[in-house]
């Protein structure tokens, strides 16, 4: 829940792709169809991350790219996050579990099926597939691998001498209380789909190819965008009811893109050109206490009013904010731009809904996608600033965190994730 700077909107155009089901009659073949069908996708487009259009219902976005999908791209409405463990110990193990993640990703990403079949083929075996997917349409997936601090580690993958000096160890915030069984990772993938059932299974699909090399070290569910990449539509609610993502980067805003969210040549680790840093942090909220708070008090805690979304003083959401007439401690005027020497993220938050807590209380809140060009220069100093001042701490209790290196997009179906890094 942080504010940050807007831009303008994105359009319309993706092209759709075959269902899944409609390939499979095609058997052995599947496979080579299936990339054939991702390589002509990308044709319509000169990358997936300049500008990536809210695809169509159903539609595919491309895969190939000078960035990762699902990080300009425009927002969709679900999400399945997962970390990963890496268990294997061989280098060249790893590398051909990237390569096969990477040629999944191409398939799934184009709505078709994993594998070259398994249906109608051989009874006695697995499918190459589990199938839950079937007939689905792509649905704009889109899937982002990240590399956290673990996978640098000495001894491990010869990869030490190329941590970049921005992939930092988060600190402990005050008011954290984090569960290390939600932390951490040396992989991630964030999978972000229009239908949960397609978000489910390419996660399910990649930790099936990864069985003994990877293990999952925790997972999170999300719906309700709360925040877009397309700040000129209509902006989402999160959980408490207010407008969030009114101020975020634009994913047609090159210009802001370049300055925040992409790792420049000139930044180091020329592995990451073109990458950027994901923070991913859940953030539990305390419902029931919030639920009780009279609206105007909400209201000055946030620093908006809840209806219109229009910044104190103001009559309409996308006013500018006048930082002066919030309280000291609102949320808005604490994790502004102006306030914190121009840091500034790009947002891709969900909510989520994990049950109660064994006292009667939901576990609920948000689950927070901060993307930045440099994490010391992005989200810490903003969550600092938060952390020690923001009045909505009372309301909110961060439990858990996660920090990763997401690289470059992969440029053509010879590409594949981590080449830069293993190269």
């Amino acid at each position: 829940m942080t504010e940050t700077v807007t831009g303008p909107e994105q359009t319309d155009g993706a092209p759709a792709a075959p269902s899944r089901r409609s390939v499979l009659g095609w058997g052995g073949a599947g496979l080579a169809l299936g990339a054939a069908a991702a390589g002509g996708a990308v044709a319509a487009f000169d990358s997936a991350s300049d500008a990536v259009p809210a695809a169509a219902a159903g539609a595919a976005v491309p895969f190939h790219g000078e960035h990762q999908a699902g990080i300009a791209s425009a927002v969709q409405d679900r999400l399945h996050f997962a970390a990963f463990d890496v268990k294997t110990k061989d280098r060249e193990e790893l590398i051909k579990l990237l390569k096969d993640w990477t040629e999944a990703a191409r398939l799934m990403t184009a709505g078709q099926p994993v594998g070259e079949g398994g249906y109608g083929g051989l009874p006695d075996a697995p499918p190459d597939d589990t199938g839950e997917a079937l007939g689905l349409k792509a649905s704009r997936l889109t899937l982002t691998i990240g590399f956290g601090p673990g996978l640098f580690a000495k001894d491990r993958f010869g990869l030490e001498g190329k941590r970049p000096d921005a992939l930092v160890d988060l600190e402990l915030f005050p008011g954290d209380n984090l569960d290390p069984a939600r932390s951490g990772g040396d992989l991630c993938v964030q999978a972000c789909a229009d239908d949960p059932q397609v978000a489910v299974h390419a996660i399910r699909q990649l930790a099936r190819i990864g069985f003994g090399k990877t293990a999952v070290r925790w997972s999170q569910l999300g719906f309700g965008k709360t925040s877009s990449t397309t700040p000129d539509e209509q902006t989402p609610r999160n959980m408490m009811g207010f407008k969030d993502g009114t101020r975020n980067i634009s994913g047609t805003d090159k210009a802001a893109l370049d300055k925040h969210v992409w790792v420049g040549a000139s930044d180091g680790s020329d592995w990451m050109t073109g990458g950027s840093y994901l923070v991913a942090r859940r953030i539990r909220m305390h419902i029931e206490t919030w639920d009780r708070t009279p609206l105007g008090e909400q209201e000055d805690i946030i620093g908006r009013d809840k209806g219109e979304g229009a910044p104190a003083g103001k009559s309409k959401e996308r006013d500018e904010p006048f930082l002066k007439a919030m309280k000291p401690e609102a949320h808005v005027r604490l994790a502004h731009p102006d306030t914190n020497s121009g840091a500034t993220i790009l947002r891709r938050g969900y909510s989520f809904t994990d049950g109660t807590d064994g006292l009667g209380r939901l576990d609920a809140g948000l689950f927070f996608l901060a993307y930045q060009r440099d994490v010391r220069k992005g989200f810490i100093p903003i969550q600092r600033n938060l952390a020690k001042n923001d009045v909505l701490n009372e309301y909110i209790q961060h439990v858990g965190s996660a920090v990763f290196a997401v690289p470059p997009g992969v440029r053509d179906k010879d590409d594949w994730w981590g080449r830069t890094l293993f190269a």
